[in-house]
């Protein structure tokens, strides 16, 4: 998204009697005073054979797209109905609810991008459910707003996704994405008069958009139109690549590149700064392995042709100066190394410029005349500026420890922009010259708390095989001087080489102000240590992932951060899927879980949407090899009967075409079903919403008031109301001006 087989047997054998001990009627829980009842999931006689082990799917039919099947949707709406009241009398819940929409009642800004002269970003005010899209003439103009989709027809759950200026600032090219949905509709914006044109361009997913060098057009990527009633479940196959020129319609689009005997391959483009090379990479799953196109951009035909044969290797283009190209790649770099290849002589291989080194290079971009070059060690970054023959200059100047992200720019102008957030600080934007090697802060936000009151306590404890994990914790440093235990909530991730660095959150902050503690573990499968520590937490080694998050669990309790009964768990996605696989492998250690958007059936994922993608990750069910590791941890084949659960608040999204709604559907009604003790198991689903991109801020404010609550109900953290917090119409300068008005330059500081 991104050495265990002998562990993960016992779990295989004993899946298939944990589901036939489930309780094939009502269940009744009790909350407090009130005693609730789940509703019936009917129960279907189905059993498969999967390389000779019989595999019982009593909840198949919830697959069923929630539009089209009544029967889907009046389950899913009596579990938001039983759910709606469960939550809606947590104590404490109203008031978390209040301290959220304060903490995001702050001006927010994204790095701007220039083009043509003019200055594109967005800028939410507050607590806006979607954030405006602005632009400025000239770096010192007025602000004007370009276009805000809070004013779009509907109920507020169409959101402005990827936009792109022409290479001339004269039109910009943006997504509207509906409902969260990944289908995009890209369309065009005069940016002189503000005039949306005709042009619709539909079925656009996983997409970026390339303009040509005359600004006349733009290349994007696309699938062909979903089958009626499929677009939120088919699988996605046969992607292509597409010119559409400016007030022409879809139709007469120009065919690119397209792979039609290998409908697997995924393509993306782009066109470099100078407008003169379309590249092409093509891959097939999650994993960075490319095989690179290119094509010169004269006006006349496109014609692409072979740059790199793959795929094989990492491709990552990060600029251009004539026909050299500029790559990141692990071509003979684990850690990967910065090489040029000559698009107008392809035979010619790779020049290296930068070497590989101990540290990941996560990074790159050409800005002016020099690169700038971001590596990682564990969750750390830093960012250094490079010659383009490969000598460095020195470290670029960051304000502190945090996250820097952006660093956008273009040949012979040395101005970029890069935002730069902490765990406990929301993200400032700066201006850096790469010449001067100066940056100047463009917008700060005003906070509504103290970060001075909140420590960051950096860990490493020991997984079960003697691995050493990082561990970040978050809390009050009251706590942590007096060495106070308190209701904790444990974080993970561990896939799809994705690493958690640091960065801010409000809806953390809200738990961290009650006096909670957060922690964050860099478990394996992730990226904090390169490719090796990816390859130790995907496929056979997927138990290393749990491993390590046990292992965290154990370690919080073990050393005095939480109180026995006080640890919840939270992940999304990959780490929805983490979560269900803990609490089935180690339901003692939990009080409360949240496992949100989660992939939850292993043995069905690669049948839907975008699952085709992470068989790299995974393994596939269909392979003899995969499918005892698969069926060993999948949390909807694993649920025990006859043991007590933790709290489970289960969420996903009706319109979640990522990771389809019918994997949390399952898993809840089989948890509902089985016999796990006396704390509930509730499913939570949001109406006209996804995977999580896009989502409104009022309906984030809402799952987090939820999601939290109950985590606290259940981890004894008392929620109290806070006084009002301050709010800022605007975020404000260094000099304390509006946002935009520049701070004097500092070179290497604020």
């Amino acid at each position: 998204m991104r050495l265990a087989a002998l562990i993960l047997l016992p779990l295989w054998l004993a899946a298939a009697p944990a589901i036939a001990r489930a309780l094939p009627e009502e269940a009744a829980i009790t909350a407090g005073s009130d005693a609730l009842r789940y509703p019936v999931a009917r129960r279907l006689n189905l059993v498969e054979d999967h390389f000779g082990v019989q595999v019982a799917d009593p909840y198949r039919w919830l697959e069923n797209d929630l539009r089209g099947d009544p029967a889907v949707r009046d389950w899913v709406a009596q579990e938001n109905a039983l759910t709606r009241r469960y939550l809606d009398a947590l104590p404490g819940r109203d008031a978390l609810k209040a301290r959220l929409q304060a903490l995001f009642a702050h001006g927010r800004y994204t790095v701007p991008r220039k083009a043509g002269g003019r200055y594109f970003y967005g800028y939410n005010k507050g607590l806006e459910n979607q954030t405006p899209l602005y632009v400025r003439e000239g770096l010192a103009g007025p602000q004007r707003l370009l276009l805000d989709p809070n004013g779009w027809p509907g109920d507020g759950a169409s959101a402005l996704a990827e936009w792109t200026p022409s290479r001339d600032g004269k039109y910009l090219a943006y997504a509207v994405q509906d409902a969260g949905s990944d289908w995009r509709t890209l369309r065009l914006i005069d940016v002189d008069s503000g005039r949306t044109l005709d042009d619709a361009v539909q079925w656009v997913k996983f997409s970026q958009t390339a303009w040509d060098g005359r600004s006349e057009g733009f290349f994007y990527s696309r699938f062909a139109a979903p089958q009626a009633g499929e677009a939120f479940r088919s699988t996605n196959l046969g992607q292509s690549l597409y010119y559409h020129r400016i007030g022409t319609p879809q139709a007469q689009d120009q065919l690119i590149y397209a792979t039609p005997d290998r409908p697997r391959l995924s393509h993306q483009a782009q066109v470099t700064g100078d407008g003169r090379w379309l590249v092409i990479s093509s891959f097939e799953g999650i994993d960075p392995r490319r095989e690179i196109h290119v094509a010169e951009l004269t006006g006349g035909p496109v014609t692409p042709r072979r740059l790199v044969r793959g795929p094989a290797n990492d491709w990552r283009l990060i600029g251009s100066r004539g026909s050299l190209l500029y790559f990141l790649t692990d071509q003979r770099a684990a850690h990967m190394r910065v090489v040029t290849l000559d698009a107008a002589r392809p035979r010619r291989g790779a020049t290296e410029i930068v070497a590989e080194r101990a540290e990941t290079l996560a990074g790159g971009a050409l800005v002016g005349d020099r690169m700038i070059l971001a590596y990682m060690n564990g969750a750390q970054t830093v960012a250094e500026l490079v010659e383009l023959d490969g000598r460095k200059v020195g470290d670029v100047p960051l304000p502190g420890f945090g996250t820097a992200a952006g660093f956008g720019g273009r040949a012979g102008d040395p101005e970029t922009f890069f935002s730069f957030s902490g765990f406990v600080t929301p993200a400032s934007i700066y201006r850096f010259d790469t010449a001067t090697r100066q940056y100047q802060l463009f917008a700060r936000p005003d906070l509504p708390f103290d970060p001075d009151d909140y420590g960051i306590e950096q860990r490493v404890y020991p997984s079960k095989d003697g691995t050493m994990i990082p561990l970040t914790i978050l809390r009050k440093k009251a706590l942590a001087d007096h060495a106070i235990a308190a209701p904790t909530i444990l974080y993970g991730y561990g896939g799809f080489n994705i690493s958690l660095t640091p960065g801010y959150s409000a809806t953390r902050m809200a738990w961290l102000e009650q006096g909670g503690v957060y922690a964050i573990a860099n478990l394996r499968g992730g990226g904090e240590f390169g490719k090796a520590w990816h390859e130790a937490g995907r496929g056979a080694n997927k138990q290393n992932v749990f491993d390590d998050f046990i292992a965290a669990a154990e370690y919080l309790k073990a050393n005095g951060f939480t109180p026995p009964d006080g640890l919840a768990i939270e992940g999304r996605s990959n780490g929805g899927l983490l979560v269900g696989a803990v609490v089935n492998q180690r339901p003692d250690l939990f009080a409360a879980a949240l496992p949100a958007v989660g992939v939850m059936d292993m043995l069905r994922f690669d049948r839907f949407t975008a699952g085709r993608y992470w068989v790299d990750d995974y393994g596939s069910p269909a392979d003899a090899k995969d499918f005892p590791l698969l069926y060993g941890y999948s949390p909807y084949h694993n649920i025990t009967g006859g043991t007590d659960y933790p709290a489970i608040l289960v969420s996903t999204a009706d319109t979640d075409d990522r990771v389809v709604p019918a994997h949390s559907f399952k898993y809840a009604a089989a948890l509902q079903a089985a016999d796990l003790g006396p704390r509930p198991r509730l499913l939570r689903v949001e109406r006209r919403a996804g995977h999580g991109a896009g989502k409104p801020v009022d309906k984030l404010i809402d799952e987090y008031a939820d999601s939290y609550a109950f985590a606290a109900h259940f981890t004894g953290l008392v929620i109290e109301a806070k006084p009002a917090a301050p709010r800022s119409a605007a975020p404000r300068s260094a000099t304390g001006q509006p946002a935009g008005f520049m701070a004097p330059s500092v070179a290497g500081g604020e």
